[in-house]
């Protein structure tokens, strides 16, 4: 289907828009993510004037995926997207892909994909009842454009055409995710789409060690199934205490590639009767089946040293290296979600259970990072172990109205209160599924 514009007839004969069509486009997607594939900083798959804006990732990363955490010393990580192309979109129920063709040999030139899924706002505010802690909200993510084909307005088609599409769905509101170095991803959604800068995660990663790391004696960690979780999740992170709570998260919990629930406590409960319960609680997700992480431009010098260091630990484990794995080679990642802590021994309890989902991790050959997703005012972002080098605070969340009504607010919102400048309860919920 072709892309009207009748200011410009030439760029309606040239550029088409249209569904991706799995026997026809796949290896021409996979082609483009290939071509696209990017470093953290978003540099190297960068779009004029619209780079590829899943910031971090395809994410990371994404794959996350995704397109720019952070350049460090001349250090990139790369992502690659893996496995099903809808593997980010297909748990919601509307979901597309769109692909772009340029010219007459109808070659596919550009992708995106978008998704509209109901999710929390975190309202604080007594007056909203439950139905309206929830809103309807699109996120565009995977925008890639060939890099022969920018500056061609490929990009813009596709941003404009997955818009239109969320908001035909009931979208009130639509999200992209870059990073603040990224200044053509932000030229084209800040400028040209009038999005704005909304809410800034940090990235938190981890290697995963050969070794076991202990778990105090102190502290139990149960598994929950997924029911007795999702209740808890209920009772512990209502809609109001964070904002992009998933409405479908029975759903997520039970995912085949959510690993666990665990809920961590004080062994014998408090010694003071009088002092509160304390408890950590967090899920696991395997990211290694859709995720290819890899870290390039290393000294050659730091190559050596690590190398040395997990060859040691191979002869003499009872030294208890801190080897890292092998990040220069294709690797993968499991990703902490939904993470919570109360009372006063929390913040124990949740270190305790950020190396209890390290041993989870150590066990699959594949995963050599561990990683979450945090506000920056969470107060767990500042008890989860990380690596400054394995970590990133540059990402910037975007967020725009689809569609305003007469009264100002977004289709679909149907209340008085605007969410593009709310300020935020601190706690952001990052769905592992579209990471």
């Amino acid at each position: 289907m072709g892309v009207v514009d009748e200011a410009e007839p030439m760029k309606k004969t040239m550029i088409r828009v249209r569904e991706f069509d799995v026997a026809r486009d796949l290896r021409a997607v996979e082609e483009l993510e290939r071509l696209c594939q990017v470093g953290l900083s978003g540099d190297q798959g960068s779009d004029d004037p619209a780079a590829d804006h899943d910031g971090g990732a395809e994410k990371k990363r994404r794959r996350r995926r995704r397109s720019g955490k952070t350049k460090k010393r001349g250090m990139s990580l790369y992502v690659e997207q893996i496995g099903d192309p809808f593997a980010r979109v297909r748990h919601a129920p509307d979901h597309v892909m769109l692909v772009a063709e340029y010219g007459e040999e109808e070659e596919v030139v550009g992708v995106i994909k978008a998704c509209t899924r109901m999710v929390s706002r975190g309202r604080k505010r007594q007056s909203f009842s439950s139905s309206k802690q929830f809103v309807k909200v699109a996120c565009l993510l995977g925008l890639r454009v060939s890099p022969s084909h920018r500056r061609l307005g490929i990009a813009t088609e596709l941003v404009r055409r997955a818009e239109s599409w969320c908001a035909a769905r009931g979208a009130a509101y639509a999200t992209m995710a870059t990073t603040e170095s990224n200044a053509a991803s932000l030229a084209l959604f800040a400028g040209r789409f009038a999005y704005a800068p909304f809410r800034r995660p940090v990235f938190l990663g981890h290697p995963v060690h050969r070794h076991r790391a202990r778990v105090p004696r102190a502290h139990r960690v149960l598994r929950l199934p997924p029911p007795l979780a999702a209740a808890a999740y209920a009772a512990l992170l209502p809609p109001s205490a964070a904002e992009f709570l998933p409405a479908d998260l029975p759903a997520l919990l039970n995912h085949k590639l959510t690993l666990g629930t665990y809920l961590a406590i004080e062994r014998g409960g408090p010694e003071d009767p009088a002092r509160p319960q304390s408890f950590a609680l967090l899920s696991v997700w395997d990211a290694t089946r859709s995720l290819r992480l890899r870290v390039g431009g290393a000294p050659t010098l730091l190559r050596a040293s690590l190398a040395a260091a997990r060859a040691l630990d191979r002869h003499a484990p009872w030294l208890q290296v801190p080897s890292v794995p092998d990040i220069f080679r294709p690797f993968g990642t499991y990703l902490m979600y939904g993470l919570r802590m109360s009372g006063p021994e929390g913040p124990a309890l949740l270190r305790s259970l950020c190396r209890h989902a390290h041993n989870v991790a150590r066990k699959n050959p594949a995963c050599a990072v561990l990683a979450a997703d945090l506000g920056p005012e969470d107060p767990a972002a500042a008890v989860v172990p990380h690596w400054t080098k394995f970590s990133c605070d540059e990402d910037v969340w975007c967020i725009k109205k689809l569609g305003a009504t007469a009264d100002g607010n977004a289709a679909g919102d149907d209340t008085e209160e605007d969410w593009t400048t709310s300020p935020g309860p601190g706690v952001l919920f990052v769905d592992p599924r579209e990471f």
